[in-house]
C-alpha cells in the first residue's frame, strides 16, 4: 500500500511540474482581432466556442442588444469587470474588445474577443485557451455566464 501511494504521489508531483512548465512556457497570443468583420476561427480542439463558425461543436448563438453598440459594449465591460476575476483588458477599439482570462492555479490564459455588429444589433464572440486540448468546458461556460448576465 505504501509503495502505491509513493507512486501516486511522484506521479501526481510531475503532472503538477508538467502542468506548471505548460502554463509558463506558452507563448504569446494566436493572431487575433477582427479581419473582414470575423474574428479569428476555432482551432480543431475542443476548448474554443464562436458565435462566427461553422463546427457545432464549437458554435454558440451572438448576443442581441438593443440601443447604440456603445451601450452594449459598455454593459459588456461591466458584467465581465463585475463578475470575474483573474481577467485584464487587452485591446479595445470601436465595436471591439479584447480579454485575456487566467486560471486560478497554473495561470493558463483563455483569450475571449467580442465584436458588435451595430447592423444587426448582435455582438458576436470567441473564447479560447490558449494551449492544451480540452478546457473542461471552460471556455463555453464563462460564455454562458456572460450571455445569461446580459439578459
Amino acid at each position: 500500500m505504501k509503495k502505491l501511494l509513493t507512486k501516486f504521489i511522484v506521479v501526481s508531483i510531475v503532472m503538477l511540474v508538467g502542468l506548471a512548465m505548460l502554463s509558463y512556457t506558452s507563448g504569446g497570443p494566436p493572431a487575433l482581432g477582427v479581419t473582414d468583420g470575423r474574428l479569428a476561427a476555432c482551432p480543431e480542439s475542443p476548448n474554443c466556442v464562436s458565435t462566427q463558425t461553422d463546427s457545432q461543436s464549437h458554435q454558440m448563438a451572438p448576443i442581441p442588444f438593443s440601443g447604440s453598440a456603445e451601450d452594449a459594449l459598455e454593459r459588456l465591460k461591466k458584467v465581465i469587470d463585475q463578475q470575474f476575476s483573474r481577467v485584464r483588458l487587452i485591446d479595445r477599439r470601436d465595436g471591439y474588445l479584447r480579454y485575456e482570462f487566467r486560471s486560478l492555479i497554473f495561470r493558463f490564459v483563455d483569450d475571449v474577443e467580442f465584436l458588435v455588429d451595430p447592423d444587426a444589433s448582435l455582438i458576436h464572440f470567441r473564447s479560447a485557451s490558449r494551449v492544451g486540448h480540452s478546457d473542461l468546458g471552460a471556455n463555453k461556460s464563462r460564455m454562458q455566464k456572460v450571455v445569461a448576465a446580459l439578459e
